[in-house]
């Protein structure tokens, strides 16, 4: 009779089950101490958006794309830009420009294909829109200024080109805005 009362080894019992579910409640009772000392290394929203730096990947940018990202809360925009986009700029006769620059002062050297600018008209703040104008650049709609593709004004009331924030290349396919190299 003494092996009718027996309970086979196999089989899980109540304290068991009791230790199991104690043991998990004790991992999570640890984990939701510990997150706010792990989260609190982390910069917190104001640090961010107070002008920590901020990466883009240019791989998956495709020629004659414009990127727009923000950086300490201004819109940024970056332009891939085309072989022909390029020769047009740099055709442009500097005595014809509002704000005279020659389009490699507005690029990294051997980098020319990459613009980035600031992405608000210097007349009023308003946002350009892309591939639009007759330099195929950037328009103003608020009150007409035109935008070559290398960021500089073709036609006012905006004053000056747009302008450049601080960047440097990572690699062959990343930048950091808010750094120079």
């Amino acid at each position: 009779m003494s092996d009718a009362l027996a309970v086979p080894a196999a089989e899980p019992t109540r304290r068991d089950f009791l230790f199991i579910a104690t043991g998990a409640a004790a991992a999570v009772g640890a984990g939701a101490a510990a997150w706010p000392f792990i989260a609190s290394l982390a910069p917190d929203a104001e640090t961010i958006a107070s002008g920590a730096p901020v990466e883009l990947d240019l791989a998956p940018i495709a020629q004659g794309q414009i990127v727009k990202v923000f950086w300490r809360g201004k819109l940024i925009f970056v332009r891939h830009r085309t072989e022909k986009e390029i020769a047009e700029a740099r055709a442009a006769p500097l005595e014809a420009l509002i704000d005279p620059q020659p389009d490699q002062a507005r690029v990294k050297e051997g980098r020319d294909q990459w613009l980035v600018v600031y992405g608000n008209c210097t007349h009023l703040g308003c946002v350009p829109l892309g591939h639009q104008g007759q330099h195929e650049g950037w328009f103003c709609p608020c009150h007409g200024s035109l935008f070559d593709t290398s960021g500089r004004v073709r036609r006012g009331p905006a004053p000056i080109n747009l302008p450049i924030p601080p960047y440097t290349f990572v690699s062959d396919a990343k930048i950091r805005i808010g750094e120079t190299g």
